[in-house]
């Protein structure tokens, strides 16, 4: 499905990318490389390509899960005006993102979820963890949620 949510007219401001937030992103992954946690619930570490320089970026999200043992992650920026860049990069190279999680490296494919599908993992999520819901109170975008699925591993004997 298409990565389409356009930025809002109205939002919270993003952290800019600075030195302190690559600590901060550093310091969160470690963290949650040892415990799987970070702020009290399910964590990875998700590396994507970047959509303009094609650089590795990485960024710890929280997940949930989903169907058929996928991940699902939210783009809230929490409720900024604007998509974090991790949803830019995603939309870019869908089938180049990787996950860190219990201890694994695992290669997914990322779909933004629409219409009944995001709804019901929109209840899920906000069920589990309500400050998603008040994100979405906070900007006039929908927040995307993206669905990662595990890549079958490439066979060894093409």
């Amino acid at each position: 499905m298409a990565f389409d949510t356009k930025a809002g007219t109205r939002g919270g401001r993003q952290p800019r990318a600075s030195m302190m937030m690559r600590w901060v992103n550093n310091t969160m992954s470690n963290r949650i490389r040892r415990s799987g946690k970070m702020m009290g619930f399910n964590a990875l570490i998700l590396t994507t390509i970047g959509a303009k320089t094609g650089a590795k970026r990485t960024v710890p999200v929280g997940w949930f899960p989903g169907p058929d043992d996928s991940w699902l992650i939210v783009a809230s920026a929490a409720g900024a005006i604007g998509n974090p860049a991790w949803y830019y990069n995603i939309a870019a190279n869908p089938d180049k993102v990787t996950i860190e999680v219990d201890g694994r490296t695992i290669p997914v494919t990322a779909s933004q979820l629409h219409d009944a599908d995001r709804e019901q993992a929109w209840q899920q999520i906000t069920t589990a963890a309500p400050r998603f819901g008040q994100y979405q109170t906070k900007t006039d975008r929908e927040i995307p949620v993206i669905r990662l699925v595990a890549r079958p591993a490439p066979d060894p004997n093409p």
